[in-house]
C-alpha cells in the first residue's frame, strides 16, 4: 500500500522546542508523531470498543432483566488476571 502523508500541524515555538527535547536518541520528529497518532488511533479504536460493549451488556440487561453481583465479576477479573499473569511469569501486585 501506497504510505499517505498527515496535514501538517502548525504549533508554537515553545512546543515544538520541548517536544524535540524528548525525543530519545536517534528518534526523528515524524517519527515520534507517527507513533503518537497510532498511539491515539489505537486507544480511541479501544475506548469505542469499550463503550460499545458496555452498551450492550446495558441493552442485554434492559431486555432481560439478569444483572451479576458485583463481588462476582470483580472476583472473576481477578482469577482472569492472575492466571494471565502467571502465564506472562509477572508476580502478583501488592494488596491495598
Amino acid at each position: 500500500m501506497k504510505s499517505a502523508v498527515l496535514p501538517q500541524v502548525r504549533v508554537d515555538p515553545e512546543l515544538r522546542a520541548e517536544l524535540e527535547s524528548m525525543l530519545r536518541k536517534g528518534e526523528t520528529l515524524s517519527e515520534f508523531i507517527e507513533n503518537t497518532v497510532r498511539s491515539a488511533v489505537q486507544y480511541r479504536r479501544a475506548r469505542a470498543e469499550f463503550h460499545a460493549r458496555g452498551e450492550a451488556a446495558w441493552q442485554e440487561y434492559s431486555r432481560t432483566g439478569v444483572a451479576h453481583p458485583a463481588d462476582q465479576v470483580i472476583g472473576e477479573m481477578r482469577e482472569r488476571l492472575k492466571v494471565r499473569r502467571q502465564h506472562l511469569h509477572v508476580p502478583p501486585a501488592k494488596a491495598r
